[in-house]
């Protein structure tokens, strides 16, 4: 074996052993949201969502001072993968302008968006990260709904499912413009269905459209690994692009469902989402095109064992992913 073959086995096998590795926290990535609604400067309405998998809460909770107490607190219900916690917190002295945290978050993937509505009408907004789980509620109302794009590019970047779809269709791509076409229908699809269920104008189950979108990077490596010439997805695979996409879109807006959108910017806040969702994917083209660049000056001619490798790879991955979700549909019902 030559160096360059050896040096990209070796790569092979690092980048899949992460990729197994880190979808073992798929359903950590989605965000928590936590929502304070001022009734005076003491006293606060309180929102939790956290993410559940099956009957497995995430460890986290929310942190106020010492002089804060929760009067009332129950769960509403699990919807859309979250768990819904409602209660009222009395606080001695005023919340505003002071550190509230959330226990737990640094030992999960996961981030949480707070969001405090004052009484004077100002909004402060933040995300919340493992690295740093502190957050200082800011009454001037800084952070606003720009914090949504942040979680857009970070919903498709650690999407791992929604980045091997995208991966599966540049294998049926040589030539940028077909690229450019693909990843174009992609893009229009999903922002479309990713509208329509952030407005509450379509509503799809979570469950099935999760499991939908397995099957989709099922597809794709089959239909790549048969090697037929003249398939429809070969001769159309913006179609297939755009097709796909809508059910994406679905699976995009699922973390929208367990944060919400803030009703008082609620077009800015979905478009910056979308937009990060979007930078996200470039992202992922770009180091996609930059491999690809350099395996093939690694190599005269691409030995087919490094193609099929990483479609053998994501087929099984999303078979595995296909057969879980589908398990949580069936226990569900």
């Amino acid at each position: 074996m030559t160096n360059a073959r050896r040096w990209t086995a070796r790569f092979c096998t690092v980048v899949g052993s992460l990729l197994v590795g880190l979808t073992a926290y798929a359903h950590e990535v989605r965000p928590a949201y936590l929502y304070l609604h001022e009734e005076n400067p003491t006293t606060f309405e309180v929102l939790w969502k956290q993410p559940v998998l099956g009957d497995r809460r995430l460890p986290l909770e929310p942190r106020f001072p010492a002089d804060c107490t929760a009067t009332a607190s129950a769960i509403d219900a699990v919807q859309g993968g979250a768990l819904i916690q409602r209660s009222t917190l009395v606080c001695e002295n005023d919340l505003g302008n002071r550190s509230i945290s959330i226990d737990g978050l640094s030992r999960t993937i996961t981030d949480v968006m707070v969001r405090v509505t004052f009484a004077d009408g100002s909004v402060f907004s933040a995300i919340v990260k493992p690295q740093a789980p502190d957050v200082v509620l800011d009454r001037s109302g800084v952070g606003n709904v720009a914090e949504y794009l942040v979680l857009g590019i970070e919903h498709l970047v650690l999407g791992f499912d929604h980045i091997l779809f995208v991966i599966g269709l540049m294998f049926f791509l040589t030539r940028f413009g077909p690229l450019l076409k693909a990843i174009t229908a992609f893009t229009a699809a999903h922002s479309v269905t990713l509208a329509l269920s952030a407005l509450d104008l379509v509503t799809i189950p979570q469950g099935p459209v999760e499991a939908v979108i397995a099957l989709s990077i099922v597809f794709l490596a089959v239909e790549k690994l048969r090697g037929v010439e003249d398939s429809l997805t070969v001769r159309y695979t913006w179609i297939v692009a755009f097709v796909f996409g809508l059910l994406h879109g679905f699976g995009f807006a699922g973390a929208l469902q367990d944060i919400g959108l803030p009703r008082d910017a609620l077009l800015w806040s979905l478009f910056l989402f979308n937009l990060g969702v979007e930078v996200g994917q470039i992202l992922v083209v770009f180091v996609a095109l930059a491999i690809a660049y350099v395996v093939r000056r690694l190599f005269e001619e691409t030995p087919e064992w490094l193609i099929r490798t990483p479609l053998y790879a994501s087929g099984v991955l999303a078979s595995y992913w296909l057969v879980e979700r589908t398990a949580g549909i069936l226990a569900i019902a």
